[in-house]
């Protein structure tokens, strides 16, 4: 699943825990979206790694 789809399926969780009163249906959601956040991070970090290492092999050659 992508980040976008968990994020979203997090902030609905959330907002239907807030309707219902379910504070853990609501945490659930917002934890959702952190871990849809984290992935999104650790995703730009290895993109960003990999340019940097394709700029070294460009160099050296």
């Amino acid at each position: 699943m992508s980040s976008a789809t968990d994020k979203l399926k997090g902030k609905i969780k959330e907002i239907a825990g807030k309707a219902v009163g379910d504070r853990r249906l609501e945490t659930e959601g917002k934890t959702d979206q952190a871990r849809a956040k984290t992935q999104e991070v650790v995703e730009e970090v290895r993109e960003r790694t990999r340019g940097i290492r394709d700029s070294f092999k460009r160099k050296r050659s």
